[in-house]
């Protein structure tokens, strides 16, 4: 690969770093191809980008990116595949589905919500994250239970004093 070709991948890795709040560091090597094949389906599903990248290649663009990614040049060995997201949780629970039936992917490390995680033993704390609609779900469910519980005592008071004011007025006759 000629030097101005591994300067075009730099650059649009970093492009890709500086653009995105979570990615994960991951090794497949090992997967056959028909594995390998059914993982960057199920990415693609997820819609997380799935890219083999060379480990120096990786690490100029780390260093020319805005973030500070000094913790992940030490995992930086062998196999690298690297997964973009949107959503922080989705690759390790895919990671976790996957590996159901794989040993691969291995975690080496995520970068999640400006959080730095190193090693496979991450995982679970990874998959545990609420993303942010999940965050803005339970904050809704909070806020609307105050409001449904008085909704519900007013209307079954209401019934009450429907059912008092009638047999009072049964009385009278």
């Amino acid at each position: 690969m000629r030097r101005e070709e591994k300067e075009v991948i730099i650059d649009n890795l970093a492009g890709r770093l500086n653009g995105t709040r979570h990615f994960y560091l991951t090794d497949i090597s090992e997967l056959n191809a028909e594995e390998t094949s059914k993982l960057r389906r199920k990415c693609y599903e997820r819609e997380i980008s799935l890219l083999v990248v060379k480990n120096t290649l990786l690490r100029k663009a780390m260093e020319k990116s805005n973030g500070d990614f000094d913790q992940l040049y030490d995992v930086l060995k062998d196999s690298t595949s690297i997964m973009f997201c949107e959503t922080g949780n989705v690759p390790a629970k895919l990671i976790k589905e996957f590996r159901k039936t794989m040993e691969r992917p291995i975690l080496k490390a995520a970068f999640v919500e400006e959080s730095i995680y190193v090693g496979d033993d991450q995982l679970e704390a990874l998959s545990n994250i609420k993303s942010k609609n999940e965050l803005l779900a339970d904050l809704l469910a909070l806020l609307q239970s105050p409001a449904s519980n008085l909704v519900s005592a007013l209307a079954s008071s209401g019934s009450k004093m429907a059912g008092a004011l009638k047999t009072l007025s049964e009385k009278e006759n």
